[in-house]
């Protein structure tokens, strides 16, 4: 008995030993993160810790869309949409063309008695709409009424929740319908790129633009997309704010150019990019 209580302890102390290393190397990567974001021009190379794939535009995993957006007695899950026709929030339109590659989507658009003009190109951008299967057979409405608001809004659930904010927030939240498990660097990553794209690239002087595109550059140079391997709303967050933008004043870096274009290659984004024109 005693020899097998050694052994025990021993395995114990042997995976303390492995997650407390495993912590201290998140720890390392998350300071690093911090300056980055404080120094956008500063390189951070993780790939030791993001386990990487083969590159891959967008893979998902089932998901119970009832344990995301709750279980309402068969009655169709619809996610509403407020959204301002003065600033199209793109990032959305793409995510909703993917999700309709993995979803049975049941989508309108409408325009609040307040709006005039919407323009014809954003009342159908959802393409043509003609409801061919009853509506319980979708697995998931999407709802989006051109209004006067000053941020994007979104509900799922009207009577029982108060709307998410920015356009931002509203695409990580439809990013994570897709099923995606992250570990806690890369959703660090991620997290940090949507908020560079919306704070510095979308708001910011000509001088923090410069250092985004360095940043981007850098992180390109690694990898086919900004966090590893993958697509990830990342990518659809930074590439809607470059074509609202218009980017900077000096040409996109080598590797920032071939990513736009390798995001203009899928179809939600080259569909979304359309509106625009």
């Amino acid at each position: 008995m005693p020899m097998y209580q050694g052994a025990s302890l021993q395995a114990l102390e042997s995976h303390q030993d492995d997650i407390l290393k495993r912590l201290y190397e998140l720890r390392v990567a998350v300071d690093g993160l911090s300056k980055m974001i404080q120094t956008p021009d500063a390189d951070l190379d993780v790939t030791h810790i993001i386990h990487a794939h083969e590159p891959a535009a967008l893979s998902t995993n089932a998901l119970n869309l009832n344990s995301v957006l709750g279980k309402d007695d068969g009655a169709l899950k619809d996610i509403v949409i407020n959204a301002n026709p003065a600033s199209p929030p793109l990032s959305l339109l793409v995510l909703y063309r993917l999700l309709c590659d993995h979803y049975k989507v049941l989508s309108t658009v409408h325009t609040h008695s307040a709006v005039k003009n919407v323009p014809e190109n954003l009342l159908k951008c959802f393409g043509e709409q003609t409801q061919k299967q009853p509506r319980h057979e979708y697995q998931l409405g999407f709802t989006l009424i051109w209004k006067n608001v000053p941020k994007t809004q979104m509900k799922f659930s009207v009577q029982r929740m108060c709307p998410i904010e920015g356009e931002g927030n509203i695409a990580r939240f439809l990013f994570s319908l897709f099923g995606q498990k992250h570990n806690a660097v890369t959703s660090t990553l991620i997290d940090s790129w949507i908020d560079i794209a919306l704070f510095q690239l979308k708001e910011g002087s000509s001088k923090e633009k410069a250092a985004v595109f360095r940043s981007m550059n850098s992180a390109l140079g690694k990898s086919p997309w900004l966090v590893g391997n993958e697509l990830t709303v990342a990518d659809v967050v930074l590439w809607s704010v470059l074509q609202q933008t218009g980017g900077c004043s000096a040409p996109a870096p080598a590797n920032v150019q071939k990513w736009m274009k390798a995001c203009e290659n899928l179809a939600p984004f080259s569909t979304a990019l359309r509106l625009l024109k």
